[in-house]
């Protein structure tokens, strides 16, 4: 058997900065809470815990005068002003790209723009950033929404569409070319993470190569389940968080791919590919 792993799998840059981030603010201070989960990924969680990180799911939880730390997603413009009221000692952790993203649809609100953000409206990163549309912009998931949604933004003057870091650039692609019959004049700006479309098509090109894929990734990363969805497009795939989930019969397959979420740490790929070598 032959296993492939992908170039491009494991912890993309962001991830990485927020994880090692923490650790440190752990060993300077004794108490420190997180507002919602870092990152996706039970194994990144559940080793923060262990070193004494506190998570929370609202930022009312943390007592006034604490330090907290912002989550990879980012959060609310609220969650900034109520961190400042409650005079919080905040270490902010949200991804660098995502923090462009807020700044830039400041400056489109600021400029008279209707905003249109394509991803999942449930998600951290997508809550938080609609929240610095003070009101001017609305959720597009996919591309029957954007037409569901096209009294929300017809008669808007000027339109920017953009996007979820994390979201499908297949899919982004098809909304991409719906707008513009929609609303011609629509300024579009491609937020998804450069890091995400590389291992989009990296995962794509594995899969078409190979017998089998194994996507390794947290259950609520939005990213893991984007190259599931590519991937078993292509070839009988499957997506586990850790390789006590691989309860499967892999002998029938010749060559194996493996493609692990932007928020995967390099233990839960290691030991899948332990597991596939001894076989």
């Amino acid at each position: 058997m032959d296993v492939i792993l992908g170039k491009t799998a494991g912890f993309c840059g962001g991830v990485k900065n927020s994880v090692d981030k923490a650790s440190e603010i752990l060993k300077e201070h004794k108490k420190v809470y997180c507002l919602g989960e870092l990152v996706h990924n039970n194994t990144v969680i559940n080793n923060l815990e262990e070193k004494g990180i506190i998570f929370v799911d609202n930022i009312t939880d943390v007592p006034r005068g604490e330090n907290v730390i912002f989550r990879a997603h980012g959060v609310t413009r609220d969650t900034y002003n109520i961190a400042r009221d409650n005079e919080l000692n905040v270490f902010d952790l949200t991804c660098p790209k995502v923090l462009k993203i807020h700044d830039q649809i400041d400056q489109y609100i600021n400029d008279g723009y209707f905003v249109l953000l394509v991803g999942e409206a449930k998600h951290p990163e997508v809550v938080g950033s609609l929240s610095f549309t003070s009101g001017n912009g609305i959720v597009i998931e996919n591309l029957d929404d954007l037409e569901l949604k096209y009294d929300e933004y017809k008669n808007k003057d000027k339109i920017v569409l953009l996007s979820q870091t994390t979201y499908s650039v297949s899919k982004f692609e098809e909304i991409n070319g719906k707008i513009k019959e929609l609303a011609p004049d629509v300024l579009i700006n491609n937020t998804i993470c450069n890091a995400t479309s590389l291992r989009q098509e990296e995962t794509s090109r594995l899969s078409l190569d190979v017998d089998f894929m194994i996507i390794i990734g947290g259950k609520k990363s939005s990213n893991t389940q984007k190259l599931f969805s590519i991937a078993q497009e292509n070839v009988d795939s499957v997506v586990i968080e850790t390789v006590d989930d691989l309860d499967l019969d892999l002998s029938k397959y010749k060559k194996i791919g493996v493609m692990a979420g932007a928020s995967t740490p390099k233990e839960n790929i290691d030991e899948v590919l332990d597991y596939l070598n001894s076989l």
